[in-house]
This record gives C-alpha cells, sequence and structure tokens, in this order.
C-alpha cells in the first residue's frame, strides 16, 4: 500500500492562471526534485525562486539550529524513535554538556547528531528529504493508501453546495507521489483533478487539467497540456524556448520577490509584443486569501 506524505490540504479560491477563481482544495504534496526546501540548499539548486514551503515542520516540530537545539528539545518531548536508548542519551548528554561550549566547538557537536534515527537527512546535503518531518505539516501528514487520502481532500469540500468538486495537486512536485490509484479514488469522489508541475515527470493518464511551469536547468518530460505557465524572467528560460510546445494557453507570471514591481512591468510589456502569451498574476496574494 502507498503511503503519500502530504504537507496540507485547505479548501480556498485557485489564483493562478485560466481556473484563477475557481474554489478548489489544494493538496500540497511533500518534496520536490528540483530543490530539497532548505534555504541552505536554495543557491545550488536548480529552481531557486520557489516561494512555497513544501517541506516543512508538523505542529509539534520546528526547525533547530544545529544538533545542541534538536537534542534539547527532545529530551524535554521525547519525540523521536531512537536507534537504541544509548545513542538517545548519548545525544543528549552531549547536548546538555556541550550547550556551552557549542560556538567553540560546533563540528565536533553535529557529528554526533547521525546517531539520532531519522534526523541524520536533516543535516547532509541529500536532495529529498524522506524523513517523518517532511509534509507533517499541521493540516497534512502521512495516508496509507489512496482512498485515506481522497476521502481527506473530500471532507474539506462543502457538501451540497453545488459546483464540480476540484482538487489542484501541487507541491514542491506532485508527480513525485500522485498515482493511478490516487486518480481513480479522487475520480470515485467526484473530483475533478488538476496538477501543478514543474514537467520534468510525466504525468500519469487520468489528469483533467495539466499545468506545467518549466524551470531553467531542467529537463522537460511533460510537453503537453492545458496551460503552461513561465516565472519571468528566467535568463536561462526565455518564452522562446517553450512557445512551440502543445499546450493550450502560455503564461507569463511575475517573478515574485523584491523586484516584483520591475519583473511585472517586464511582463506586461513581453506578452503585449508577443500576443501567444498572457500575464499570470497570483489574485491569491493580492486579495490575501490561503
Amino acid at each position: 500500500m502507498t503511503t503519500y506524505t502530504i504537507k496540507e490540504i485547505f479548501y480556498t479560491l485557485q489564483g493562478e492562471g485560466r481556473q484563477a477563481g475557481r474554489a478548489a482544495v489544494f493538496c500540497r504534496f511533500a518534496g520536490c526534485n528540483l530543490w530539497s526546501g532548505r534555504e541552505e540548499d536554495r543557491a545550488k539548486a536548480v529552481c531557486q525562486f520557489c516561494d512555497t514551503d513544501f517541506v516543512g515542520a508538523g505542529p509539534d516540530g520546528g526547525k533547530f539550529d544545529g544538533a545542541a537545539a534538536l537534542a534539547a528539545r527532545m529530551f524535554d518531548n521525547l519525540l523521536v524513535k531512537p536507534v537504541t536508548a544509548s545513542m538517545l542519551f548519548d545525544a543528549i548528554a552531549d547536548a546538555r554538556a556541550g550547550a556551552g561550549r557549542r560556538e567553540a566547538e560546533p563540528a565536533a557537536l553535529e557529528n554526533r547528531a547521525p546517531r539520532l534515527c531519522g534526523l541524520r537527512l536533516l543535516l547532509v546535503e541529500d536532495k529529498f528529504c524522506d524523513t517523518d518531518f517532511v509534509g507533517a505539516g499541521p493540516d497534512g501528514g502521512k495516508f496509507d493508501g489512496a482512498a485515506a487520502l481522497a476521502a481527506r481532500i473530500a471532507a474539506e469540500w462543502p457538501q451540497g453546495a453545488g459546483g464540480v468538486p476540484y482538487v489542484v495537486c501541487t507541491g514542491g512536485e506532485p508527480l513525485l507521489q500522485l498515482d493511478a490509484a490516487l486518480i481513480d479514488a479522487l475520480h470515485a469522489e467526484g473530483f475533478e483533478i488538476a496538477v501543478e508541475t514543474n514537467g520534468t515527470i510525466a504525468a500519469p493518464e487520468g489528469i483533467d487539467w495539466i499545468c506545467v511551469s518549466p524551470k531553467a536547468g531542467s529537463e522537460l518530460q511533460q510537453c503537453s497540456g492545458d496551460e503552461l505557465k513561465l516565472v519571468y524572467p528566467q535568463i536561462a528560460q526565455l518564452p522562446e524556448t517553450v512557445a512551440h510546445l502543445d499546450f493550450g494557453t502560455f503564461y507569463l507570471q511575475p517573478m515574485d520577490g523584491p523586484q516584483l514591481a520591475d519583473n511585472t512591468r517586464a511582463a506586461i510589456a513581453y506578452c503585449m509584443a508577443h500576443p501567444q502569451w498572457r500575464l499570470s498574476v497570483q489574485t491569491h496574494k493580492v486579495v490575501d486569501i490561503r
């Protein structure tokens, strides 16, 4: 049975693209193949401008600066599964005894971290972290089987309110996990299924709406769909490089950040000069909804 790791599930309005303004349940899958989700990895990631928190800590977790802080937190709450009791107590002892000397000997203390089961991946250079601390947001979690996840998604849709139930599978990179079994289970619940993907993994059959957002430096495997949404500008991913692909609609979405106003003006100018492209505005940020 497949276990799905979900960052969050919530009901809102779609904020981008041709479906903007449509009521939808968002299911954000944990994990991505273009960035680990950790800020220290951003500079060397394929996708360096992601504004989405797809790797996360649950309500009983958090982010900890170093092994000492994490082991001290575990001492207070015992929220880990140690390999052996001696390993756990050794690590806690290191943290307690080393709290005062941490700045003087950070490397020595950090090197004790692998003695804790399930935490090593948070401290090494793994591209995709698959520990229990990834994706366990307050309205996400791990789901054993497609039926369980589909039922949880269906519970977010207002019953008897009319309209076609609509779920947006997003991430991270949802196609790392979205499979035929989950597609069938969501259809059985009456949902129309959309996916927002970076396009590096071919989409399985049965998805009703495919939105691909190419990232510079990645290799596209999904070269057709309903809409292509290019974050703009990307020096190494110009609109001309993807304009020939088989998509129903082409969008330029201004890159968020300190240069948003300049990027928006540039995207508007490009769309006016190249009418194949439309401007995509992140309306959920404008109206301040989730």
